[in-house]
């Protein structure tokens, strides 16, 4: 199959992604990368074009578009005419290009939900009302096709499918063991990043959420080919979706890994203020804190080649099979340095970028694809999880596993 597809978005996810799709040029005959920034997506082709991953066999396009702008967008999708629409720019943006996507008849895909730029604050409602929108359109809109959200949903289906017949318990674990050698630097999008870790924790527990002060919750756990790291509660986006979508569950948590560096600049930040997005005037004019603190600290594309040591993000269940009680861990370790070596970025961006390709590749060979506004862990898993082996990620299935308290 030949299809074509716009890559919404340049920076290191875009970067990953773009790469694997040219390496799946069986499927992905031409790609057209697109961001305001045009200069950052010649940059980009130029590279790749240079690889030639595949064969060189992906023709490969650039444009520059404001994705806030919903005319500009239609305008561009309906010259180009894909097969579908690829977003990896801000969740801030999801709705313009839903909106874009429906007016010119493709199908959509990103890999994190929508939030207002004016409120720390992201959940599934507003992509959710799109439903009977995309379903009367015969259009499939995938949300959350990255990690987490994304093969985190992906394993909990194949958990399902087959492993157990209810799952009780799940917590999703998020370990980064890389050293990029900055004091202070995150890995993907600054200002997203920092909103998602300052915001208070939730869980979801007996059908209801519970809600924890940022990072009050901790724990120590062992991680395979990392090892013991600390670890911190947050809310995160797929919780909402796998409690409404996986059978029997009882109570999801969603834990990342930080260092006490991290931990330490970022307290000091925020004690100044640096993360707030409330606008302030600043000798006549109006800015964001946050948006300042992002220009200043490094571009996250640019960690690859400094950022060594691996990541392992997986899914610890409890649940039962045949009315035995039962755990399972599933989970993936990637290296930063490989990642380099292969698309040219570190692993974050890596991690995202492959299951990026991975949804959009299942809904244009319709193995994924239904009209209508989906999260993945709706649909089968197994196609998905075959894919993930071949292009990138790898993925162990431990039985005896170690729990978090």
């Amino acid at each position: 199959m030949m299809a074509k597809i716009i890559i919404i978005g340049a920076g290191g996810v875009a970067s990953a992604a773009a790469a694997k799709c040219c390496q799946n040029s069986e499927v992905f005959s031409e790609i057209m990368i697109a961001s305001r920034a045009k200069a950052k997506c010649d940059a980009l082709a130029d590279r790749l074009r240079a690889v030639a991953y595949g064969g060189g066999k992906t023709r490969i396009t650039t444009a520059e578009v404001n994705a806030d702008d919903v005319t500009a967008l239609i305008t561009l999708i309906s010259g180009y005419r894909p097969d579908a629409v690829l977003h990896l720019a801000l969740p801030y943006q999801d709705l313009t290009i839903m909106e874009a996507c429906l007016a010119a008849g493709v199908h959509y895909i990103d890999t994190a939900n929508y939030e207002p730029r004016d409120e720390a604050r992201f959940e599934y409602k507003w992509q959710w009302a799109y439903r009977e929108r995309f379903a009367d359109a015969g259009l499939t809109a995938l949300l959350g096709s990255g990690f987490d959200p994304g093969v985190t949903g992906v394993f909990s289906a194949y958990a399902l499918k087959h492993y157990f017949d209810e799952i009780y318990y799940l917590d999703i674990l998020d370990a980064n063991g890389g050293d990029h050698g900055y004091p202070f630097a995150t890995n993907f999008n600054p200002e997203i990043n920092i909103r998602e870790v300052s915001a208070p924790g939730s869980y979801w527990e007996n059908g209801a959420w519970v809600h924890t002060p940022p990072m009050a919750i901790k724990r120590v756990y062992d991680f395979p080919r990392i090892g013991p790291k600390d670890m911190y509660l947050l809310h995160h986006e797929e919780l909402e979706s796998l409690a409404l979508n996986i059978p029997g569950i009882r109570r999801i948590r969603f834990f990342m890994t930080f260092g006490e560096s991290y931990l330490t600049h970022l307290k000091c930040l925020e004690n100044v203020g640096m993360t707030s997005i409330k606008p302030i005037m600043y000798e006549g004019r109006e800015i964001v804190p946050i948006q300042f603190l992002k220009a200043v600290l490094p571009d996250p594309a640019g960690l690859g080649p400094r950022t060594v040591g691996k990541t392992n993000i997986g899914c610890v269940f409890t649940g039962v099979r045949n009315g035995q009680l039962k755990n399972l861990y599933i989970y993936n370790v990637c290296d930063h340095q490989e990642c380099f070596r292969e698309v040219g970025t570190q692993a974050i961006s890596y991690t995202t970028g492959v299951p990026a390709m991975i949804g959009a590749m299942m809904v244009i060979t319709g193995k994924w694809r239904r009209p209508g506004v989906f999260n993945v862990e709706e649909f089968d898993p197994d196609p998905f999880m075959g894919a993930l082996s071949v292009w990138g990620l790898p993925w162990v299935a431990d039985e005896n596993p170690v729990m978090v308290e």
